[in-house]
């Protein structure tokens, strides 16, 4: 492979389809696709990929059971107060930043998170960006209320698309040049309208705890054949 993409956009989903095939909790499906980023990572870097986005959980997610919701904040939970999670992060000198509309998360998971973020901001050889509480609808809304609430202080004709831009919750996040899903699902549901507008998309059929490194490598090698054009 000749090209590999600077920002990487992951899509990981399949968890509790996975769940129901080898007939265990959706709970230990989930705490395996955990596991299963955390190599995932480690396989970018190795492939020269120094920047991945991740969707751990949207704003749509939010209308799944108490149930369900309370085991998830649950696995994100431990795995944020995590010391070997930390290590392995300091370890990679992999950066964490969260992105998201956090305050509808509990706030034990809030503050877990922030902490691990403050831990890891001084590293730059890989930055791993969390969307969680994240849905690509309110993430446009929010900004264009920002911008509202702003506009009495501006010449409109001063709103441009970096001024718009940075009124987004993922303003830090770059746009990504390859975005992967699994499961077979061939659709984006939101993920990060702003940044993917030019986005090559891969959909492996894989269910998301079976993604295997040698299916990131297909991915990647799909992506070194393709010609982007960017609207020239």
């Amino acid at each position: 492979m000749d090209k590999f993409p600077r920002a990487l956009g992951l899509i990981p989903d399949g968890n509790r389809r996975w769940a129901l095939k080898h007939n265990i909790d959706f709970s230990q499906a989930y705490s395996v696709g955990v596991s299963k980023f955390i190599s995932f990572s480690e396989w970018c870097k190795s492939f020269g990929v120094k920047n991945i986005t991740v969707w751990a959980f949207s704003t749509e997610n939010f209308k799944r059971s108490l149930a369900e919701r309370r085991t998830l904040f649950s696995i994100y939970q431990k795995v944020a107060t995590d010391s070997s999670i930390l290590r392995k992060l300091k370890a990679n000198r992999a950066r964490l930043r969260v992105v998201g509309n956090l305050s509808l998360l509990p706030a034990r998971l809030q503050d877990a998170l922030h902490s691990l973020e403050r831990q890891t901001k001084q590293y730059n050889s890989q930055v791993i960006n969390l969307l969680i509480a994240y849905g690509g609808r309110d993430d446009l809304l929010h900004a264009a209320k920002e911008l509202v609430q702003r506009a009495y202080e501006r010449d409109l004709k001063k709103v441009n698309e970096l001024v718009f831009r940075r009124l987004l919750f993922s303003a830090d996040v770059p746009d990504a040049d390859l975005v992967i899903r699994t499961s077979g699902e061939e659709r984006l549901s939101g993920f990060m309208p702003w940044q993917t507008s030019y986005s090559e998309l891969y959909f492996s059929r894989k269910l998301w705890p079976d993604f295997t490194k040698r299916d990131l490598s297909l991915a990647l090698s799909e992506y070194s054949r393709r010609q982007r054009r960017f609207g020239r």
